[in-house]
């Protein structure tokens, strides 16, 4: 049974033809599915009204619907909402930032991640898998759909509200370590059947791999962010292991590749504040240099504490003594603000539940358990 949720427009298109469909209508047979499935966020094939009952019935034979199931579902303080969701061996994390002028959903690609920045607490859970398209998308699918639902908002395909505004893959694992499944959901997000979101809302977020940058140029591009980090291949070789692959002149050499192709003219740069680590006036001096080099903007973000983290968190007058030094270098600079820290849903503080398959966490794989809401574990996701 094939899952349509997998399906970009191409694909469905080229599905309806499989089952038969007239070719004249498979494109239009596609752009209606795309329709219902992502505007009006729909599971029942009944409520495909615009679609014949002879083409839903032959849908409900070959297809279905695989929506993901929220195990968890946390609303902080400030109004951040934070889904688990179940992936079968894990567990994985999508988080909602509600704005006066936007809404931004950052979404998880993989299960765990295996890049292991130093920093990083989805990263010291290991890694499992790649999340399919489907599983990408349908964390979209599901935040518009919940958000929908909360505002008491109904309405058929086409009505134009949807909650999430902009999205960030920025959630769980390094997106473009799964170019193939991140792709056609991106598509997906940018295809006005479905999302129609603009390119210069959608934002990739990658710790660095160079070829992979280069191909979203090709394929798929969107706004670029790259977690840099460190200003020098020494530091960064510690902080972001993919450094001693893709060194700093070789992923500053893709950025400027990619922003022929971009939606915007600059990357956002990236950068966590560590206390002593990466903070200093000599660091901010470095990184201007990196910023000569690139058309960009510096994000910097306070780091977020995790359970065994041997990090601390930047001093706020010292992270405001480092913006101020960039943007006296003429760079625009921002800090970005903790959001849904209470929750564990700041920015490196995903860590899902993940059966871990690689080496570096042994003795930690073992069958997920999800915590029940008033447990002992304080409702919080175990692995």
């Amino acid at each position: 049974m094939q899952n349509l949720l997998e399906l970009n427009q191409r694909g469905l298109t080229e599905f309806f033809a499989a089952l038969g469909e007239k070719p004249s209508a498979c494109r239009m047979r596609a752009r209606q599915a795309l329709k219902w499935l992502h505007q009006a966020q729909v599971s029942d094939w009944n409520a495909m009204t615009d679609i014949s009952r002879s083409t839903r019935e032959t849908l409900a034979a070959h297809a279905v619907i695989r929506d993901l199931v929220a195990v968890r579902d946390c609303v902080a303080s400030d109004g951040t909402r934070k889904w688990l969701f179940d992936v079968g061996t894990s567990a994985v994390e999508a988080v909602f930032i509600p704005e006066v002028d936007r809404g931004t959903l950052c979404i998880s690609s993989q299960a765990g991640c295996a890049l292991d920045c130093a920093f990083c607490s989805t990263g010291k859970q290991g890694f499992n898998r790649n999340l399919t398209t489907g599983e990408i998308i349908a964390q979209l699918r599901y935040a518009n759909r919940a958000l929908k639902a909360d505002q008491g908002i109904t309405g058929r395909t086409g009505d134009g509200v949807q909650p999430v505004t902009n999205v960030v893959m920025m959630g769980m694992g390094e997106p473009l370590a799964n170019f193939a499944q991140v792709v056609p959901a991106l598509e997906l997000m940018l295809d006005d059947h479905a999302y129609g979101l603009s390119r210069r809302r959608v934002t990739v977020s990658t710790s660095g791999l160079v070829p992979q940058i280069d191909d979203l140029a090709r394929y798929c591009p969107v706004a670029l962010a790259v977690s840099l980090h460190a200003p020098t291949d020494t530091l960064r070789d510690e902080l972001v292991p993919i450094n001693k692959r893709y060194p700093l002149a070789e992923l500053l050499a893709a950025c400027n590749r990619y922003l022929e192709f971009a939606p915007r003219d600059f990357i956002t740069f990236e950068y966590v504040m560590l206390d002593g680590v990466n903070d200093q006036p000599e660091h901010a001096q470095a990184l201007a240099a990196i910023g000569r080099q690139v058309p960009c903007k510096f994000n910097l973000i306070p780091f977020n504490p995790f359970p065994g983290s041997h990090f601390r968190t930047s001093p706020r007058a010292r992270v405001l003594d480092f913006q101020r030094r960039l943007a006296d270098a003429g760079f625009v600079t921002t800090i970005r603000k903790t959001r849904g820290s209470d929750i564990d849903a700041a920015c490196g503080q995903l860590a899902g539940a993940i059966q871990d398959r690689t080496r570096r966490t042994q003795g930690r794989s073992i069958p997920l358990r999800i915590a029940t809401p008033g447990s002992a574990s304080g409702g919080k996701v175990t692995a």
